[in-house]
């Protein structure tokens, strides 16, 4: 007798999303090695004492990050690609069930910074994943070696002022 799955789409209760992403997965490795400590330290000096919460500025710069090894420049088109990705929802520290923001506040928060911060969160995100040893590249073709690349620019961080 030949048997046939049914699919009965029904709220499950016991879910971990971490049991879900495989340990080799690039966005896992990210979250697990990445210390986006540097992140806050850097921009507060941009934000207001008094106001709404803001978005988190590291999932900000987490999703920034997605676009670029996605090769994702709208985001409208960012937000609809990383919502049913687990291991991304992952990395940006999102549950399943959880609304990711807006993408107008996407492009909203990213008028906020100077270009001079998205490459130094750039560089210090690059250096971390070659001090662990980690191997994290985008479709973009570069003619000089890794070690060359990580040499290539100052890790200090640029003046917001």
């Amino acid at each position: 007798m030949q048997g046939q799955k049914q699919f009965h789409d029904k709220v499950s209760t016991h879910f971990r999303l971490s049991e879900r992403v495989p340990t080799q997965n690039l966005y896992r490795r990210l979250r697990d090695r990445v210390n986006w400590d540097f992140l806050r330290l850097q921009i507060r000096p941009v934000y207001s004492h008094t106001g709404q919460p803001s978005l988190d500025p590291v999932v900000f710069f987490k999703l920034v990050l997605v676009g670029r090894l996605e090769n994702i420049l709208s985001d409208r088109r960012l937000i609809e690609q990383c919502a049913p990705r687990l291991d991304i929802l992952y990395f940006l520290g999102y549950e399943v069930d959880e609304e990711l923001p807006w993408h107008s506040t996407i492009s909203r928060t990213r008028q906020l910074y100077p270009a001079a911060v998205f490459e130094h969160l750039f560089d210090h995100v690059f250096a971390q994943c070659v001090a662990a040893d980690t191997q994290v590249v985008d479709s973009a073709r570069s003619k000089l070696p890794l070690p060359s690349i990580a040499c290539a620019r100052s890790p200090q961080a640029p003046s917001l002022r």
